[in-house]
């Protein structure tokens, strides 16, 4: 199984032949680039054209990250996988504001009900959180009577805000309180966190739309702009509460992370080099996790699961099999 390459420490990254070398003032480290699904660049790395070259060869992409956790940008490969068509009937797909507006309200959908069922799980082990259950449940329905996109964002964010609402009922951590919801910089630990993990699984979700025959420039809930990327934005929706807060919650609970493992900087709040690495380890575990899918019977990967989706997502713009988001079932 390829694997994800994160490097944190200092240092230059060159071709080796058919391998790539990170040269640390430690030493150096050789990797297979058959190994690698993709690269995470957090520290200070230098590379030159002929590096670029060959992760391009090879369809690894490269994501950079700022000194913060902040997603910087991505050396995107030239494309294998695009397709014209797919890509004409995705334009078609958002310039029909009626299309669009059903497939942004899948994503929310999608959202929130896996909101719910993050909420259930704690609430089952004796977290105070029916009324934050009931209030979602609440919501739900009245996606269906939204008219616009922006009407729909902001259901979203009430829908989200009533989730935040219990976070600190089901940490009960006073180095963990949410307060309220910040960023750039985060104000608090438990921000820093949920922007950091966040940050991260962008680009997992872009690495994906890479291996399939969309274009990650082109996204429905989140507007297509000048902005690089915005499909990745939609479909992280769906995962973040049972990928991101569910890991943000474990590693609170069992200790693996404090409040000792957060220092300020300009104005917010940075995690410790030391816990950035053990919280990228944890996030990375629960990527390659398996769970037994149901619709195909077989176990499946955090990773893999998105990838369905974004084949799911493709046969819906092509006009195959309506566009159903996963929720999780645990």
């Amino acid at each position: 199984m390829q694997k994800t390459i994160y490097i944190f420490s200092d240092g230059a990254l060159h071709r080796r032949g058919n391998t790539l070398c990170y040269i640390t003032p430690e030493g150096k480290r050789f990797l297979p680039v058959e190994d690698i699904h993709e690269i995470m660049v957090f520290g200070e790395v230098e590379c030159n054209k002929k590096l670029l070259e060959f992760l391009s060869q090879s369809e690894i992409m490269m994501h950079y990250f700022n000194h913060y956790g902040y997603y910087m940008g991505t050396f995107y490969p030239r494309e294998h996988y695009n397709s014209g068509h797919v890509l004409l009937k995705q334009a078609e797909c958002y310039l029909d504001e009626e299309r669009r507006l059903a497939l942004a309200k899948h994503f929310v959908r999608g959202a929130i009900l896996n909101i719910q069922q993050v909420l259930k799980y704690y609430h089952k082990r004796g977290a105070p959180l029916s009324e934050n259950i009931e209030r979602l449940k609440a919501t739900e329905p009245l996606i269906q009577e939204i008219t616009s996109i922006s009407e729909l964002m902001a259901l979203e964010g009430n829908a989200r805000e009533i989730y935040y609402g219990a976070f600190d009922r089901i940490l009960n951590n006073p180095d963990f309180t949410f307060e309220k919801r910040s960023r750039r910089p985060p104000k608090n630990n438990l921000n820093t966190l949920i922007s950091f993990g966040n940050s991260i699984l962008y680009t997992v979700v872009l690495s994906e739309i890479y291996k399939t025959h969309l274009d990650p420039r082109i996204g429905y809930l989140h507007a297509t702009n000048f902005r690089r990327f915005t499909l990745n934005l939609d479909v992280a929706e769906i995962f973040k509460p049972i990928i991101i807060d569910r890991l943000i919650f474990t590693v609170i609970g069992t200790g693996m992370l404090s409040g000792k493992d957060f220092e300020k900087e300009s104005g917010g709040i940075v995690l410790k080099d030391k816990a950035r690495k053990r919280f990228v380890d944890e996030l990375d575990k629960r990527l390659r996790t398996t769970i037994k899918h149901r619709s195909v019977g077989r176990e499946v990967s955090y990773r893999r699961l998105i990838r369905m989706e974004l084949y799911k997502i493709e046969k819906h713009i092509m006009g195959e099999k309506e566009y159903k988001p996963f929720i999780s079932q645990w």
